[in-house]
C-alpha cells in the first residue's frame, strides 16, 4: 500500500514545466521535429577556460573531499572581490556571504531559516515558482501573490502590499517578463521592507544578461544589506546551468540562518567548482563584464533582436527586452491552449499561467535556439497562425 503525501506537498500545483516536458516526448517519439523556446538553459557552452580551469581542479585529490557546507574561504573572498569590483560594495566574505549548490536551492532553504507555518510570504506574479512553492507552501507557509502587471512595467507596488508578511521576494532582470529595475525603485523597496519588518530576498540570478547599454544593480547597493539577502548565480552569467553553483550575499543574521539550515541538508558544493567560481568571478577586473561573457550576450541580443523583428511582423505586440534571454508575449486566448498550438506545430512555448494567475494572457520564449532555427520557427509561426 503506498504511503500518502504530507499535506504540504498536495498544497502543490502541478508542476506545469514537467507536463510540458512529457508532452514534447510525445511529439518527438512521434518524429516531430521540435524547436524549443521553452526551458531557460543556455544552448551556448561554458567558456572553454572555465572548463579547462574545472578539469585542472579535479585532478587535485584535494578537492574530492567534503567541502564546507558554507562554501570554502577562497570562494568567499571570491565573491567579495565580485562585489566590490562589479557593485562597488564592501561585503564580509566570513559573515556575509554562502556558496550555494545554484540559487535556486539557496532561495528554498534560506525559507526554512525564517519562515514558520502560517506566516505570510509576498511572491511576484508572474513569477519564478519556487518563490511560492520552494520557499512558501514547503514551509508550511501562505503565499501571497504580489501582481506584476504591464501598466506598471512589471514592477511589483510595493505601497499595495500587504505590510503583515514576513518575506517579500523580487527578482530583477525579471524571469519570466524580461522587466528590469532601477536603483531608485529597489531602494524604495528596501525602505518598505525595513519599515513594515519584512525579510528581502532578491533574486539577482540575470544581472550580467542585460542589453543595450543597460547596467542591473545590486540590492546590496541600495541598502547596505539591512535585512535583505541577494542571490546569485554563475548559471546564466557563464552558461554553467549543469554545474550547480552560486552564492549568496546580504544581512549577517539572515546569512548565518542559511548556512544553519545547509549544515543540516548539504555538505556544500564541490570544491572543484567552488575552484571554478573563483576562476570565473575574477574574469572580473572592473564593473566591465569580461569578453567571454561580452561575446554570450551579443549573441542572445542578435537573436533577441530578429525574434522580436519576426513576431512583431506577425502582429504581435512586443518589446525587445533590456534583460534575460527571455522574451514575454501577449496574446489572444488562453496561455495553454496557445502553447498546444505551438507544440502541434513542432515548437515549444512556455504558457504564462504556469508562472502564476497574473501571466495568464501570454507566453514567454527563451532566445536560446540559433538564428537558423528561429526563423524556421517564424516560418511555422506565420502557417498556423
Amino acid at each position: 500500500m503506498p504511503f500518502d503525501y504530507a499535506t504540504r506537498l498536495k498544497k502543490l500545483p502541478p508542476y506545469l514545466f514537467a507536463e510540458i516536458e512529457e508532452k514534447v516526448k510525445v511529439k518527438q517519439r512521434e518524429g516531430v521535429d521540435i524547436i524549443d523556446f521553452g526551458i531557460g538553459d543556455p544552448d551556448l557552452p561554458t567558456p572553454a577556460p572555465i572548463v579547462e580551469e574545472i578539469k585542472r581542479q579535479l585532478m587535485n585529490p584535494e578537492n574530492h573531499r567534503y567541502p564546507s557546507s558554507a562554501g570554502e574561504c577562497d570562494a568567499r573572498e571570491a565573491v567579495a572581490r565580485w562585489y566590490k569590483k562589479r557593485f562597488d560594495v564592501d561585503v564580509d566574505p566570513n559573515g556575509q556571504v554562502a556558496i550555494l549548490i545554484g540559487s535556486k536551492e539557496g532561495l528554498a532553504n534560506f525559507a526554512r531559516a525564517f519562515i514558520n507555518p502560517g506566516e505570510k510570504v509576498l511572491c511576484p506574479d508572474p513569477g519564478y515558482p519556487v518563490y511560492a512553492q520552494g520557499a512558501a507552501t514547503l514551509c508550511d507557509a501562505v503565499p501571497v501573490r504580489a501582481p506584476m502587471r504591464a501598466e506598471k512595467k512589471f514592477l511589483v507596488d510595493v505601497d499595495v502590499l500587504p505590510s503583515d508578511a514576513k518575506m517579500l521576494s523580487l527578482n530583477y532582470p525579471n524571469n519570466p517578463t524580461g522587466a528590469v529595475a532601477s536603483k531608485e525603485y529597489l531602494t524604495h523597496a528596501a525602505h518598505w521592507c525595513q519599515e513594515t519588518d519584512t525579510i528581502f530576498c532578491y533574486d539577482n540570478a540575470y544581472s550580467e544578461m542585460t542589453f543595450d547599454g543597460y547596467v542591473a544593480p545590486s540590492i546590496m547597493e541600495c541598502c547596505q544589506g539591512n535585512g535583505v539577502i541577494e542571490f546569485c548565480s554563475l548559471s546564466k552569467t557563464f552558461n554553467m546551468t549543469g554545474y550547480r553553483i552560486g552564492y549568496a550575499v546580504g544581512d549577517s543574521n539572515l546569512i548565518q540562518g542559511l548556512k544553519k539550515v545547509k549544515t543540516q541538508i548539504d555538505s556544500g558544493a564541490p570544491k572543484f567548482l567552488q575552484k571554478a567560481l573563483v576562476y570565473a568571478l575574477d574574469m572580473y577586473t572592473s564593473p566591465e563584464k569580461p569578453q567571454c561573457v561580452k561575446d554570450n550576450i551579443a549573441v542572445y541580443q542578435k537573436r533577441r533582436d530578429v525574434m522580436v523583428t519576426g513576431l512583431k511582423r506577425l502582429g504581435f505586440k512586443i518589446d525587445a527586452p533590456l534583460g534575460t534571454f527571455y522574451l514575454w508575449m501577449k496574446i489572444d486566448g488562453p496561455s495553454m491552449k496557445f502553447a498546444e498550438k505551438m507544440l502541434n506545430a513542432g515548437i515549444v512555448v512556455t504558457p504564462g499561467v504556469g508562472f502564476g494567475e497574473h501571466g495568464e494572457g501570454y507566453i514567454r520564449m527563451a532566445t536560446t535556439q540559433p538564428i537558423e532555427r528561429i526563423e524556421q520557427a517564424l516560418e511555422r509561426m506565420k502557417k498556423v497562425l
